[in-house]
């Protein structure tokens, strides 16, 4: 029997007598106390009112008594956990998950499907793909592409990324919703793509659309505006600095709401070509970062 409490218990000779010596004590503070409650709250003997009493006392003084006699005993640890169970059973306690269980949750979650939109050469689209190639967070699982031309398809092929071409009246049509939705995509990355986003597929991913600008909105967005034709405004203008922003997409150019920006100052000599790689530097170290905050809301 001792050998069984011990193992059940997980716990030594010593401290099995300790935790046989609380229990002992304390069903005996505690009738002892049930007694002189209910004298001392005058209830006739035997009466409802004398009963209740002792049995409010025997069942929730008991509980505190117990963890101070086990903690005179140092057994508190032991009968802490022992008061959990029994409030856990009434539903007066969440049980906590252990730090494995933790760890298997994580583990068991599926990462989030990225989808890339590029027109062109897929700098930024490199940049994506290399920092979630080893993420467990997310995956890029598509690369959208609209020219049969741009060299973000050899990186869709190097990276071995399904590709899906699109053509431009369907795209306006459809938004090719049912055949993006085909690959579980979570989040729709635009990396220089050149066409405007339908509605159709706005509203199929509410909030699940970001673009990067190679300007600080509002000034110098709308049709047209992209690559050199933004900087060569922004040097013809004067402007002291330019940058990045980071925005979700809706129905409007460049117009969504503002994620993220980062800025650089331009020289007396800038030139297109020069801001255009000032701006790329800010794209690349900020771009993949700011994506993943994003997952983070929709992991939330």
């Amino acid at each position: 029997m001792l050998n069984r409490l011990k193992k059940h218990w997980k716990v030594n000779n010593n401290h099995l007598i300790l935790i046989l010596c609380t229990f002992a004590i304390t069903g005996t503070i505690t009738a002892w106390l049930s007694k002189k409650v209910a004298e001392w709250l005058l209830f006739d003997k035997y009466g409802f009112a004398w009963w209740s009493s002792k049995v409010l006392v025997l069942i929730f003084g008991y509980q505190v008594i117990i963890l101070i006699v086990g903690c005179c005993l140092g057994m508190f640890s032991f009968f802490w956990n022992y008061e959990k169970k029994i409030l856990r059973r009434f539903g007066l306690m969440k049980r906590q998950e252990t730090e494995g269980e933790r760890q298997q949750k994580t583990d068991d979650k599926q990462p989030l499907r990225i989808a890339i939109f590029a027109s062109g050469t897929g700098s930024n689209a490199q940049q994506i793909v290399n920092y979630f190639k080893k993420s467990t967070k997310a995956k890029i699982a598509l690369i959208v592409c609209n020219n049969l031309k741009a060299g973000v398809l050899n990186i869709a092929l190097k990276e071995n990324i399904p590709v899906l071409l699109i053509e431009k009246n369907k795209f306006l049509e459809t938004g090719y919703v049912q055949q993006i939705k085909n690959y579980g995509i979570d989040l729709i990355i635009l990396a220089g793509f050149l066409w405007k986003i339908p509605l159709q597929l706005i509203n199929a991913f509410q909030n699940k659309i970001i673009n990067i600008h190679p300007a600080l909105l509002p000034a110098y967005g709308g049709k047209g505006m992209y690559g050199n034709a933004v900087h060569s405004a922004i040097i013809v203008a004067k402007e002291k600095e330019s940058g990045i922003t980071i925005h979700y997409v809706d129905e409007k150019y460049d117009h969504g709401k503002i994620i993220f920006q980062a800025k650089c100052s331009l020289d007396e000599n800038e030139t297109a070509d020069t801001l255009a790689q000032k701006i790329h530097q800010l794209e690349h170290k900020y771009y993949p970062k700011i994506i993943d905050t994003v997952l983070d809301k929709i992991n939330s």
